[in-house]
């Protein structure tokens, strides 16, 4: 049965429960000498000695520069404010949202099916965290908040640089007529960027600051309880982790089976059969 049809009782049943998040404790896993998942599960912990120092100094670099240009781009919208086109302004806010929900679930989605961590380079750098987090899900809460923006800060670098450039090169005229678009920009590098923290509150069921379960509950951001529809094995659904809008009408719409048949067809690869691998680590 698909995930997103299933009962709340199911879901959590078939989930990680809220009292035990790495669902250790209960059902069939609770009666297995070897862990469900979690940290101890052999898979999680081979995934987890991957992450190098190469690729931390990578995430420092791209957090320093990408915040950097927040700083530089937010002062700028201040300073060329106006309410001529406010209806533009507001309308290119949302569709930043939208456009960011849907641009996660687009790398979640492509990364969770698709690719090894053998793979050069991406592999390692990018395709593991995506295979830690099906076998260690709570992995994501013990990352501080560089290892957990820092790969998302790396992709909106470049559209916040060349967002800056403009500021300081464009006439005042031009800045005014540009100014919506720059909204949706800014929205857009915003949300990206700010995804895998997102991402990271909805697997924290304590101690999460109150306005952001204000935020959850309002499904501003990502929910708790909306995200643990994706983690129900085998993770083929609500792949969008930015705000969850679109997890529901993609469903829907079957996208995600759609673009899957339509690659298995053309490249003979079978979706998530790398992820599933990593589940059935041993230590032997």
């Amino acid at each position: 049965m698909e995930a997103a049809l299933l009962s709340e009782t199911e879901i959590r049943h078939r989930s990680m429960a809220e009292e035990d998040p790495n669902g250790n404790e209960h059902g069939a896993a609770a009666r297995s000498a070897a862990p469900r998942w979690g940290p101890q599960h052999a898979g999680a912990r081979q995934l987890a000695e991957l992450y190098s120092p190469g690729k931390r100094l990578q995430e420092w670099i791209c957090v320093i520069l990408c915040f950097s240009l927040f700083f530089l781009n937010f002062a700028f919208l201040l300073i060329n404010f106006s309410t001529v086109h406010i209806f533009r302004i507001i309308f290119g806010i949302v569709a930043g949202m939208v456009m960011a929900d849907f641009a996660s679930g687009m790398v979640h989605w492509g990364a969770d099916t698709w690719g090894s961590v053998d793979i050069p380079v991406i592999g390692k750098a990018f395709i593991r965290p995506f295979r830690e987090h099906h076998i260690d899900p709570t992995a994501i809460t013990r990352h501080d908040f560089i290892e957990t923006n820092g790969d998302n800060c790396m992709i909106t670098i470049l559209p916040l640089a060349h967002m800056a450039y403009k500021f300081l090169t464009y006439t005042p005229e031009a800045l005014l007529e540009a100014y919506p678009w720059e909204c949706f920009v800014f929205a857009l590098a915003v949300f990206v960027t700010m995804t895998n923290q997102i991402h990271k509150w909805s697997h924290s069921y304590f101690g999460l600051p109150r306005w952001v379960t204000f935020l959850q509950n309002c499904h501003l951001v990502l929910p708790r309880k909306h995200h643990r529809i994706h983690h129900v094995s085998p993770h083929e659904t609500y792949y969008c982790i930015t705000t969850g809008w679109l997890n529901y009408p993609l469903h829907c719409l079957g996208f995600w089976r759609r673009m899957e048949w339509l690659i298995e067809k053309v490249t003979g690869h079978r979706p998530r059969s790398d992820d599933m691998a990593w589940t059935k680590k041993t230590d032997s």
